[in-house]
């Protein structure tokens, strides 16, 4: 399982579990997010995982998204990853759990867990690494740019090594 986001030289034997905080929010498979099969397709993860991600900036930082944007904070996606063990189907209920796995002054990396509710079966985990830019696209240094903000969010993640 994705439960740490990683260099792509890392295998799924060799992932750690990502610890501190985490944030859950529940959705519904619509209709426009299933393939011929009748599953949810692959891609309509990743705007699920961005609602949780947004959801955990809310509780850890104290605000939102579009808040972050107008301080001149931008977290362009760098790298992401899902694996899939089971289809969610069209009405199904799941919960988005989302947390955040690593942190630098430079980027920062979540990861994802979708569970069925029905049956509490992990139906995918996935994970997204974020790098911090200005408005202009410039990476900026969050540590220094924004001290109080890189504490709090320092605070609710395990930041070892491996998981920068």
């Amino acid at each position: 399982m994705y439960t740490a986001v990683l260099r792509s030289h890392k295998t799924a034997g060799e992932l750690k579990e990502c610890k501190g905080m985490k944030t859950t929010i529940v959705l519904e498979v619509r209709y426009a997010e299933t393939d011929m099969m009748g599953i949810m397709h692959h891609s309509r993860y990743y705007p699920w995982f961005e609602a949780a991600r947004t959801e955990f900036i809310k509780q850890a930082a104290g605000l939102s998204y579009s808040e972050m944007e107008r301080m001149g904070i931008l977290l362009p996606l760098t790298e992401t990853g899902a694996k899939y063990y089971d289809g969610l189907r069209y009405e199904e209920r799941a919960e988005v759990e989302c947390s955040l796995c690593g942190l630098s002054a430079a980027r920062c990396s979540f990861a994802y867990k979708v569970r069925r509710l029905s049956d509490g079966k992990i139906t995918t985990d996935g994970f997204t690494r974020h790098g911090f830019v200005n408005r202009d696209f410039v990476p900026i240094n969050l540590k220094k740019k924004f001290p109080q903000l890189y504490e709090r969010l320092e605070k609710i993640v395990n930041t070892d090594e491996e998981n920068r």
